[in-house]
């Protein structure tokens, strides 16, 4: 397939422009590093780092699709780690696609969106670049953690400060603590976000919110799979997912 064809994809079916725009990414959204003109294989991964590119190179990958990019809205130099990072990435003429918000946002392989499938919430709203959604029968929070332990294959950080049992959920994967009032606000039992925010402890322990950290890197690998299996199903096109959690 050709490069050109599948970025032009890729720029429409995420609404990369728009969704930028709309959301004020400060990320370099859409092909950032352009390689070989023919893709015949993709790879998927969360982060642009020099050991996703090695191992991406290792398993002949020509396109990759990360969801945190090389540039994020400044001038720097190419040198030290930016310039092996580009290295790797020309050497082995590897394109480099990125999608920050546009792929937290998108209703149907989004981070967000993935993640409210996986725990079978309905009547879904939008909530900043995620969701609250009602989950199927009223559950008590330790039930809820355990479904995100499975999702994610690893054990949540919990704050267990409002009701034990909860209806209403938001998500939003990543860096969401801060939202933690308004979710409350907007109805919300308990958010389901990614890493913890210091600041955030004592306001939601006073105001009875309820808070399950359950991975920055693990709440980000979800939207990045999901898109490789369309392009499969869409072209024909294998991929490989490239795990490296950061433990974050």
């Amino acid at each position: 397939m050709r490069r050109d064809e599948l970025v032009r994809w890729l720029d429409e079916y995420l609404e990369t422009a728009e969704q930028s725009k709309l959301h004020h990414d400060n990320s370099l959204n859409g092909l950032q590093v352009e390689g070989c003109d023919n893709v015949s294989k993709v790879g998927a991964a969360v982060d642009a780092s020099l050991a996703t590119f090695q191992k991406a190179a290792k398993e002949r990958v020509d396109f990759l699709i990360v969801h945190h990019g090389l540039f994020w809205g400044e001038v720097f130099p190419i040198t030290g780690h930016h310039r092996k990072r580009l290295g790797a990435l020309l050497q082995n003429e590897m394109s480099l696609y990125c999608s920050h918000l546009p792929l937290d946002t998108h209703p149907e392989v989004g981070n967000n969106a993935q993640l409210a499938k996986l725990l079978k919430l309905y009547e879904l709203k939008p909530f900043a670049a995620g969701f609250i959604g009602m989950l199927e029968a009223p559950a008590s929070l330790n039930d809820l953690v355990k479904k995100m332990e499975v999702i994610t294959g690893s054990k949540p950080l919990v704050h267990p400060n409002g009701p034990g049992t909860v209806m209403h959920v938001a998500v939003v994967s990543g860096a969401g603590a801060e939202l933690a009032s308004e979710a409350q606000r907007q109805g919300a039992d308990v958010l389901i976000t990614g890493e913890p925010k210091y600041a955030v402890y004592h306001q939601a322990l006073e105001q009875e919110m309820n808070l399950i950290y359950a991975g920055h890197y693990l709440t980000e690998t979800l939207g990045v799979k999901a898109l490789a299996e369309t392009i499969e199903r869409q072209f024909g096109l294998p991929w490989i997912f490239l795990d490296h959690p950061t433990g974050i």
